[in-house]
């Protein structure tokens, strides 16, 4: 049985399906997830409720399942990628790559997963759920080149009445924002969400922009106007509000950051890969700048140490490393640095590599400062800086690595590596922002004091 989804394109339903149930609940799935509403799962769930050998549905729910990085999901990926498989020689060409890209992504290979929705893309380019889960991909695989690419073919291809339309906009902003184009990015942003008012992505595209280009003031009033542009999103939701702490940090606001993170950041206690890095992170710059967060790290080293082996994506691993050191939780750390070892070992994908080649290098230098070995933490963390974007993540999430590297060399008293390494952040970001402008104020007082010390 078949039927034609919102871009027009056909599904293959399968015997027993209720096609007209199962085509509605199936284009409310694709919507939800290109905003990342938390009504994805419950609407893929009539979809196969509906369709129950609907094989893209299928794919669908292994990718979602594999992008949630988890081990213990992967079990229910296989399990979809079979339900998929066993339906395959009844499926258009379109559905077939889908099924063929999740089998990659199954076995490791993120990046001929998305290389096979890219090429899917250039003949169907209308398919906008092919495109947001091969944005997914390649933000995962910190391939922003890849993401500006994917993006602004599907742009030039949408007109204004697509569906996906809004939300392609909303990725192109993120894309063009980590390559650096921040005034390209910003409208299109701007755009994306005038387009699609529940486009979370691209609102938090503009975030992205405002905080590299050092506008806190304007990035609290952008957020901070908007909270029902992201109520409907999934932990997603949970990132935006780190954003908007990241905005008050900046601006010295600590006790409002702490509000948020307990009311919003940290409110359900998920283990997430996600939502531990939110905290993780956002709790390094609060201590950085002096704040004294009390027992928050306890929470986050604990859901930390029961993910050690999952090394399902090396951003994940990290976070959970910064939790654990921070949480004194030494035995664990070991477990999870071995874990890592035994991965960058296995070459057996796209994260294997990546944890051989930033992973184990970046997570020693992680443990060396946890340990107050502060000179060998900044030349593990500065060796491992160059390839940090193969880890996935954004600049702003990866930019706790560069405060961290900054942090070791000032504790270690390696005062000019500092001041090199703060300008070398200043480069990649485009502008000054309180955090370096504070941290040069150090290094000249340091200085200062070393002069008149040897007067």
């Amino acid at each position: 049985m078949t039927t034609l989804d919102q871009f027009g394109l056909p599904l293959t339903l399968g015997v027993d399906a209720d096609a007209e149930a199962a085509q509605k609940a199936w284009d409310a799935t694709v919507r939800a997830f290109l905003a990342h509403s938390a009504a994805t799962p419950t609407h893929l769930g009539a979809t196969l409720q509906a369709a129950p050998n609907f094989a893209l549905a299928h794919a669908a729910k292994g990718f979602f399942m594999l992008m949630l990085g988890r081990a213990e999901l992967n079990e229910t990926a296989a399990a979809a990628l079979a339900a998929a498989e066993a339906h395959a020689p009844a499926l258009t060409p379109r559905e077939r790559v889908y099924v063929s890209a999740l089998s990659s992504y199954v076995a490791g290979s993120l990046r001929s997963a998305a290389d096979q929705l890219d090429a899917l893309l250039r003949t169907t380019p209308e398919d906008g759920l092919a495109f947001k889960i091969c944005h997914g991909l390649r933000f995962i695989l910190g391939d922003a080149a890849g993401m500006r690419a994917s993006a602004e073919a599907a742009i030039a291809a949408y007109d204004r009445n697509h569906p996906a339309h809004g939300y392609a906009k909303g990725c192109l902003a993120f894309a063009l924002e980590e390559c650096g184009a921040y005034a390209e990015a910003e409208q299109a942003g701007r755009a994306a969400v005038a387009a699609a008012p529940d486009d979370a992505w691209g609102l938090h595209a503009v975030a992205h922009v405002l905080d590299m280009t050092g506008r806190a003031d304007e990035g609290v009033v952008w957020l901070g106007e908007r909270p029902s542009a992201w109520a409907h999103c999934n932990n997603f939701g949970y990132h935006v509000w780190w954003h908007l702490a990241l905005f008050h940090l900046e601006r010295g606001e600590i006790e409002q950051v702490l509000k948020l993170y307990d009311t919003y950041i940290r409110a359900e206690k998920t283990d997430d890969y996600r939502d531990i890095s939110n905290g993780a992170s956002l709790l390094m710059r609060l201590e950085f700048e002096g704040a004294d967060v009390g027992d928050r790290w306890e929470e986050l080293a604990t859901l930390s140490a029961g993910r050690t082996d999952d090394c399902c994506v090396v951003f994940a691993d990290l976070h959970y490393m910064l939790a654990l050191g921070a949480g004194k939780r030494q035995a664990e750390e070991v477990k999870l640095l071995r874990a890592l070892q035994k991965s960058a070992r296995a070459s057996t994908g796209c994260q294997s590599r990546v944890a051989d080649e930033v992973g184990v290098p970046a997570a020693k230098g992680l443990m060396a400062f946890a340990h107050g070995e502060y000179g060998a933490a900044f030349e593990a963390l500065r060796n491992a800086a160059p390839l940090m974007p193969t880890v996935g993540g954004s600049h702003a999430q990866r930019d706790v690595f560069d405060r961290m590297t900054i942090e070791a060399a000032l504790r270690a008293g390696r005062l000019e590596d500092a001041k090199t390494t703060i300008e070398a952040r200043v480069a990649r970001r485009g502008a000054m922002d309180a955090y370096a402008e504070r941290r040069l104020a150090r290094i000249g007082q340091l200085k200062h004091a070393a002069i008149v010390a040897a007067e």
